[in-house]
């Protein structure tokens, strides 16, 4: 198999908090026992050079660019991860692929839907491998949740609700910033930014849905300029989406999708529940190591079990232990090496273009039906 599936040489662009992620996962990869696949962090690319420094540290890295261009024409670079404000996403996600490069896209996977098509469109026609950056469904917790949901036992569903919740936004006094501009995130607001931690999962076990009705709210429309002054806040700060999803055998199961900047007392919390007439499970990044479930008798009650760290790739970290974010990036890398080199056998994998078109189209019609007050058909 060629080196480059086995040992692939990675490049960043954009040297901020996700970059840094990256290059830590790969720092402590001799921690993963199973995985197929040994990245190597070669290059960062960002248009500030007090960012870049941070990477001087990183001894892989040996190549420093501001230009992602200059970046992408080097030979030596397989695989580009992209981690900028997201009006930049479409242009420089058809760089990569047009310089050969494989891509693991942050979300968004473009400002839009029209975006999201023209990326996944250009990548099938070069044959690259693309997938979409989602973590939290290698939580051990959303890997059980996820087999539950998938075994039959839980009966005909009743409702299904996924949530990405946050509470940053509840401070009026908190300055502006890309994230809160239609010009940089993208009309969908807060559906662009944390919409695909709530669409991958439903999205991957077959419940995508045939009808929605959005509620959509802008909260604070203006925010501190960071010079003494307002600036407009033009993002949609919270959105529910009440979908109806039609199933082989079940036709019309309440699907609800939540996304929120302002949500009292959450902090990046990510909730799943699927309630069935014979079981039910859910899951909050409340209590990372519980997982809760019910099976049908004369009374039902929730039932608590604590999981240690059954993370899909094995790790050298013990098994009474929980897992954080950093974990779950690189969970999320070692799915997306191992099934760019065809070695991810059955665990999850990342979210795919389609399925990144897919929550696009969601968002799209959610725009249309708090517009027009509807129930939009997709």
């Amino acid at each position: 198999m060629s080196n480059s599936l086995l040992a692939p040489r990675i490049a960043v662009v954009g040297a901020g908090l996700m970059g840094r992620e990256v290059a830590s996962a790969f720092g402590r990869w001799f921690a993963l026992l199973d995985c197929p696949v040994w990245p190597e962090l070669v290059a960062v690319c960002d248009v500030n050079s007090a960012a870049l420094d941070w990477f001087r540290q990183v001894p892989s890295v040996r190549y420093f660019d501001k230009d992602h261009k200059t970046m992408l024409a080097r030979p030596d670079i397989d695989v580009v991860y992209v981690a900028v404000p997201h009006h930049l996403h479409e242009p420089i996600y058809l760089d990569v692929l047009r310089a050969g490069k494989d891509l693991l896209a942050e979300k968004p996977f473009g400002i839009d839907l029209v975006a999201a098509k023209r990326i996944r469109d250009e990548g099938a026609k070069l044959g690259r491998f693309v997938r979409v950056s989602s973590e939290f469904p290698f939580l051990p917790g959303v890997q059980r949740a996820i087999a539950i949901a998938q075994s039959g036992r839980l009966g005909q569903f009743l409702s299904l609700r996924n949530s990405f919740l946050h509470s940053s936004d509840l401070d009026p006094g908190k300055p502006i910033n890309w994230k809160r501009q239609n010009r940089f995130c993208g009309e969908a607001g807060v559906m662009n930014d944390l919409g695909l931690h709530v669409a991958h999962v439903p999205l991957r076990l077959g419940w995508k849905p045939a009808r929605l009705y959005a509620q959509l709210q802008k909260i604070y429309r203006e925010r501190p300029d960071g010079k003494g002054g307002l600036a407009p806040c033009d993002t949609w700060d919270n959105a529910t989406l009440h979908c109806t999803v039609d199933l082989a055998g079940q036709a019309g199961v309440p699907l609800t999708l939540e996304t929120k900047r302002m949500s009292p007392t959450d902090t990046n919390s990510w909730e799943l529940e699927v309630l069935g007439t014979d079981g039910g499970v859910r899951y909050s990044t409340k209590r990372p190591k519980t997982l809760e479930t019910y099976a049908r008798g004369a009374e039902q009650t929730w039932s608590a079990v604590d999981l240690g760290f059954a993370m899909p790739f094995k790790s050298i970290t013990g098994g009474i232990f929980e897992p954080g974010f950093p974990d779950l990036l690189q969970q999320m890398w070692a799915a997306f090496l191992a099934e760019r080199a065809g070695k991810l056998e059955k665990r999850f994998g990342c979210a795919t273009p389609e399925e990144a078109v897919a929550h696009h189209e969601l968002w799209a019609a959610a725009l249309t039906s708090h517009a027009t007050q509807t129930v939009i058909s997709l």
